[in-house]
């Protein structure tokens, strides 16, 4: 899993690994170009990505305010992605003025380490605006064929469900888009 580490430390790559619910395109979410060549990739403009990080300290040191993350804690680790205010003018790149983001600590170990040698990663589901996402690595290369860095197989992921999508609003948990993470 430390190719994976290597492969995404380099300047501006973009990959496809298997996440922690889905196969995931992904850039490290410090590399301004990454990103903006994953959201490119991904034909988006005004819809941010996950940033995902192997624990808060990441997420703090990206820039991202630690009073909103230790509020949300208690649903990590694990698939759901909470929406977090993000007023750091610095990160304009990563949110799409939407001065929000979905953040998430993943589970697997395997991704936890990758996390630790990268640092946080934005990840966008591999696949193109209204279509399905990719499932095996074969459906990820027809989506992005040449266009990325690399491919790292995680056999196929059929069946498996996209992060649960929460935000707090006024102490209350809003369910923005539910799937694999279960809250309450």
């Amino acid at each position: 899993m430390t190719d994976i580490a290597t492969r995404l430390k380099r300047p501006g790559a973009v990959g496809v690994i298997p996440t922690d619910t889905l196969y995931g395109l992904v850039a490290r979410a410090a590399d301004e170009a990454a990103v903006t060549r994953l959201y490119n990739l991904k034909h988006r403009e005004r819809k941010p990505g996950t940033v995902i990080a192997a624990d808060i300290d990441q997420l703090q040191s990206l820039g991202i305010k630690r009073r909103y993350l230790k509020a949300v804690e208690q649903f990590w680790p694990g698939p759901i992605s909470v929406v977090i205010p993000v007023s750091d003018p610095g990160l304009e790149y990563l949110h799409c003025s939407k001065q929000s983001l979905a953040v998430r600590l993943p589970e697997p170990p395997s991704l936890k380490a990758i996390l630790k040698q990268t640092g946080p990663l934005l990840t966008s589901s591999a696949n193109l605006p209204g279509q399905p996402p990719a499932q095996n690595l074969a459906e990820a290369k027809a989506y992005f064929d040449n266009n990325i860095d690399f491919y790292e197989d995680g056999g196929d992921l059929s069946g498996r469900q996209p992060s649960t999508v929460i935000q707090i609003v006024d102490d209350a948990i809003e369910v923005l888009r539910q799937g694999a993470g279960k809250v309450g």
